[in-house]
């Protein structure tokens, strides 16, 4: 597995985005210099964060979500196992 995190990641089962590794391994989202650790998806190129609005749901049981623009920073946790 390589060093650098994917550029668009979703922990949402079913989404297209959704890579289960990786998720595993770890991935810490810095968001305007601000670590965030309710992201629900992000895309780095695009320049925007998903991030869950309180613990509100909606009538299938997800978070209600929030998409902000910004400078997003994505990076592995822990270091990849050889």
């Amino acid at each position: 597995m390589s060093d650098t995190p994917p550029d668009h990641l979703s922990n949402d089962p079913k989404s297209p985005f959704f890579n289960e590794p990786v998720l595993e391994r770890g991935i810490g989202i810095r968001f305007n210099g601000v670590e965030k650790t309710n992201v629900e998806e992000y895309c780095a190129s695009e320049g925007w964060v998903r991030v869950a609005v309180s613990k509100t749901v909606d009538r299938h049981g997800k978070p209600l979500t929030m998409r902000l623009k910004g400078t997003v920073e994505a990076y592995f946790k822990e270091a990849a196992a050889d």
